[in-house]
């Protein structure tokens, strides 16, 4: 622990702060959209537990970061998990089921979370190892640890912010959710399976693509809110 007072140490900390908080504005997406089906009290539990447990992932995919993005249709099978998500959370803001019981809810909310992050941290976190690398090789895991722990509170900051707004304005929600259809499109256009056929082939398709997952989020997550409203209203 010789090198915590060098400046090394402390500089390999700031641009893994810095690093993690830029690139987490989506993750604080999922978060917040996340939380806005909770009942009020339990949605500070929701985004403390999720971003902390979340934060804690990530500190083991940055350790594994650089194999796990080797392996062909990762990437692919995230995006499909994202789009999933984007669309689950446009139906699940209609969904006002009183015979599920609140905790239910909470830990629901914080397994959406942690799967969204998994799945959207694949990218991020080499950032975070890169600048990890820029420490003491021998400080490089309480260096995570430390520069991750502290995101959390301004994660949090920024979720608690986001979620605030969607209260006021609900058409967020629908941005938020085609924000993951986006960031789900990106990630298939840059699995290493495909790649470099997109490359050669069809570089411009790939902005289409990625346009085209945000809108059939959008789409898809509405048509099926609506089809869940007409079939709740045909049972009642």
């Amino acid at each position: 622990m010789e090198h915590i007072g060098e400046a090394v140490f402390w500089i390999a900390l700031g641009k893994i702060v810095w690093v993690n908080v830029l690139l987490s504005g989506d993750n604080a997406v999922v978060i917040a959209l996340s939380a806005h089906g909770l009942p009020p009290d339990q949605r500070k539990q929701a985004i403390f537990g999720g971003s902390a447990a979340a934060i804690v992932l990530r500190v083991v995919l940055t350790l594994f970061a650089a194999t796990l993005l080797d392996y062909p249709y990762l990437k692919i099978i995230g995006a499909l998990l994202l789009f999933y998500i984007g669309v689950k959370l446009l139906v699940s803001e209609d969904e006002h089921d009183e015979s599920v019981k609140s905790h239910d809810h909470l830990w629901s909310a914080i397994r959406t979370i942690l799967l969204a992050d998994l799945v959207m941290s694949l990218d991020n976190v080499l950032a975070v190892a890169g600048a990890a690398e820029s420490g003491p090789p021998e400080l490089k895991l309480p260096l995570l640890i430390i520069g991750l722990g502290l995101s959390i509170p301004l994660i949090i900051f920024g979720s608690t912010l986001l979620l605030s707004v969607m209260e006021r304005y609900p058409g967020i929600i629908t941005l938020g959710a085609a924000l993951l259809g986006y960031v789900a499109g990106e990630m298939f256009v840059s699995d290493g399976a495909v790649e470099h056929w997109f490359m050669e082939h069809a570089a411009t398709s790939s902005t289409f693509i990625e346009i085209g997952a945000a809108i059939a989020v959008v789409l898809v997550g509405h048509w099926l809110s609506r089809k869940k409203r007409g079939q709740d209203t045909t049972i009642e």
